[in-house]
């Protein structure tokens, strides 16, 4: 077996088992400790799992999302570059969802001279950005304002996705895994992002790719939900055969 094929089977195992020791993945694999020890060492380097004390491996979790001020700098690079590429993929006419985030705040950012779209979003940022493009309709979704992050959520946010109907949906997520789907720690963010998934024809995800193949609390939809997945050209193959395989058109940039 190549190392590279016994890599991936290595972080296949690990995502069917949740964790592994090293003495385990030699046993299944039938290689010395120190093959595994080094095939680890790599697949760590590349995000895809995390090695604990004692030799033991364990998937990634998100448990909670840094304060909205430091994400807003991470990987702002490859955020604008993301950004960029989904909004190519807005025809003028549409009608679309931006949600609230990091990453989808540079979507906005390059919607400015689009000609008769309409945005709904729930995000404070996003309305802001669009706010003086002149053939830009912008519809803010109401809800409860999350002061720290400018976004709006809550029963109000819901039933107001819950009549709409767009074109596409453009979907931020914490958390985006290859059998557990789209993901995220906070059960009250979860309604609000189902109703946009609900409304759209198409459903994009946006995402940097130190999101991809991590785990969190709560399943926001199946990987089914999702058509289209944008990351970062840092994203590994490795990350991405798997969404690729469910039949997810991937564009990495």
């Amino acid at each position: 077996m190549l190392a590279a094929e016994r890599k991936q089977r290595i972080v296949d195992y690990v995502r069917r088992h949740s964790t592994a020791s090293v003495h385990a993945l030699a046993r299944e694999f039938q290689v010395h400790e120190a093959t595994i020890r080094r095939d680890l060492a790599e697949i760590e380097s590349e995000g895809l799992l995390k090695r604990t004390h004692g030799g033991v491996v364990v998937e990634q979790w998100t448990r909670d999302e840094p304060p909205f001020s430091e994400r807003s700098s991470l990987h702002l690079d490859e955020k604008m570059r993301i950004g960029r590429m989904a909004a190519s993929l807005v025809e003028d006419g549409e009608h679309i969802i931006v949600d609230s985030g990091t990453t989808t705040e540079h979507i906005a950012k390059n919607l400015t001279q689009r000609s008769h779209i309409t945005v709904v979003t729930n995000d404070m940022n996003v309305a802001a950005e669009l706010r003086e493009a002149p053939r830009v309709k912008v519809i803010v979704t109401g809800g409860e304002l999350y002061p720290s992050s400018y976004m709006l959520n809550g029963m109000l946010t819901d039933q107001a996705l819950g009549a709409l109907h767009t074109s596409k949906a453009f979907i931020g997520t914490p958390a985006l895994h290859p059998q557990h789907g789209l993901m995220h720690p906070e059960s009250q963010l979860v309604p609000a992002k189902q109703a946009m998934i609900r409304a759209a024809q198409e459903v994009i995800v946006v995402t940097d790719h130190t999101k991809l193949g991590k785990l969190s609390l709560h399943t926001v939809a199946p990987l089914r939900a999702i058509h289209t997945l944008i990351t970062g050209k840092e994203a590994s193959e490795q990350e991405l055969a798997p969404f690729r395989e469910s039949g997810i058109t991937v564009y990495t940039v």
